[in-house]
């Protein structure tokens, strides 16, 4: 067994490959530079987890773990560098947690967190017993990683920064080549061009699943055919050429999503558990998958069925004063677009309020209009300063640039501040949508104390 020592090992991404690594019986060290509910969870699982960033924490025997998040300058990775550790990124590290595995990889601008999830649940309920390394918690599994019995690993695969490039799939699922990242790759050509090298990388006999609606993964589909096995999906009248997987018969309501899929003489039907006509799209992508390894179609559509969701995927968390509060990852214009559509059917006729956190400022600049025409479905917005993750703060820039483009939209620079603006303004049975890939994730609370207090005091749940 090896040593590997994970900087930033908080993150969704990296916490799911140290526990992984952990459980097939390498010592996994980390550290991150907030305690958090991750790094008592993986302590729990015999990993040493440090707060804070110290050359002291780096064990010298230790395989090094690193994101595109950590900088030169951090001193566990300059520490490493000076004693010459090898220093790999984390889809590396994915790689050796998954060896001699069947190796599923989900990759799009957007999708494949609840996709991957969808597909972990299904794969396990229809006796494949997969493993699995999804980036956001799945509750049958209280995490992200999953150590199965089977032969088959189910990831999720990140196109930021081209390190899905480092995985040879059996199957890759494609939910969408949605420009996106542009900061990293200057142009959708090259954006596009990365998933043209991605399927390049399945192996020999295997499979590229592809969404047809969406137009820069029907180009992918169109290059690749021919070098590999090409399978599309998507609603007839949503394609420009014939699926081949057709969806049909869509019905959503708030509680779940109903639709016919048909694949030559195969002819399923399919309910989930979970709402947004969206998660029809990433089911049957996430059917199909389950189909090139061998499982049934009925009993594959059936096990889509106990799917209940991921965190942070349009995920309850509470209610109070007859008014629920919505937590989203959503942080891209069709991402904001698809999750304000799923809480009006779930909301019905009543209030759909949002405050929105923006993710980088290069997105945000890239995608102003976008995100205001997005927003602009909501009743009430509210926005509030961009995290800037793994940016530096670009000068005279703020989340103005989509506020003044939102009729009515206000920016208030302090995010619980304005979740409190926001959830005082949102009516007795409205949705309060929490919304963005970075902190606005622990303003939940804030938005359930404002109720519980229009209440009386009254605790909320």
């Amino acid at each position: 067994m090896s040593a590997y020592h994970f900087i930033g090992i908080g993150g969704a991404g990296m916490s799911v490959i140290a526990e992984l690594l952990a459980a097939r019986g390498h010592v996994v060290t980390g550290s991150d530079q907030v305690e958090s509910d991750v790094l008592e969870r993986l302590r729990t699982l015999g990993v040493t987890a440090w707060v804070g960033h110290d050359a002291a924490h780096v064990p010298a025997d230790a395989v090094v773990v690193v994101s595109s998040a950590v900088r030169e300058s951090n001193v566990e990775l300059a520490c490493a560098r000076e004693r010459g550790q090898q220093v790999i990124h984390r889809s590396q590290a994915l790689a050796v947690a998954s060896e001699g595995m069947r190796f599923v990889a989900v990759a799009g601008a957007h999708g494949k967190t609840t996709t991957s999830g969808m597909l972990t649940v299904a794969l396990s309920a229809a006796g494949l017993d997969p493993s699995a390394a999804v980036g956001a918690v799945v509750p049958q599994f209280g995490s992200g990683a999953h150590v199965g019995g089977g032969d088959v690993f189910v990831a999720e695969a990140d196109e930021s920064d081209g390190s899905f490039l480092n995985y040879t799939p059996t199957v890759a699922l494609v939910t969408n080549v949605e420009p996106d990242h542009l900061d990293h790759y200057g142009s959708r050509e090259a954006f596009e061009e990365v998933f043209v090298r991605f399927a390049g990388r399945v192996v020999p006999g295997g499979s590229l699943v592809v969404c047809g609606e969406d137009e820069g993964a029907a180009r992918l589909a169109a290059a690749v055919r021919g070098t590999c096995r090409v399978l599309t999906y998507g609603r007839l009248e949503r394609c420009q050429s014939a699926p081949d997987v057709a969806i049909t018969e869509v019905e959503a309501t708030a509680s779940g999503v109903k639709a016919v899929l048909t694949h030559g003489e195969d002819r399923v039907d399919l309910e989930l558990a979970v709402p947004g006509e969206h998660n029809i799209l990433n089911a049957a992508g996430a059917w199909v998958v389950g189909r090139e390894l061998g499982v049934a179609p009925e009993a594959m559509a059936r096990a889509l069925g106990e799917f209940t969701g991921t965190s942070r995927r349009f995920e309850m968390r509470g209610q109070a004063g007859g008014r629920r509060v919505v937590d989203d990852y959503a942080h891209h214009p069709t991402e904001v677009a698809a999750a304000i559509a799923q809480a009006r059917t779930v909301a019905g006729d009543a209030q759909v309020s949002v405050v929105f956190q923006p993710h980088l400022y290069s997105r945000t600049l890239n995608f102003a209009d976008r995100f205001a025409q997005a927003l602009s479905a909501a009743d009430t917005v509210v926005l509030t300063d961009i995290y800037a993750a793994r940016e530096d703060p670009v000068e005279g820039v703020d989340s103005t640039v989509i506020s003044s483009k939102v009729p009515g939209a206000v920016f208030v620079p302090d995010m619980e501040e304005a979740t409190r603006v926001a959830a005082r303004a949102t009516r007795r049975g409205g949705i309060l949508l929490t919304m963005g890939a970075g902190s606005i994730t622990r303003c939940a609370p804030v938005a359930l104390d404002v109720w519980a207090e229009d209440e009386g005091g009254s605790p909320a749940q």
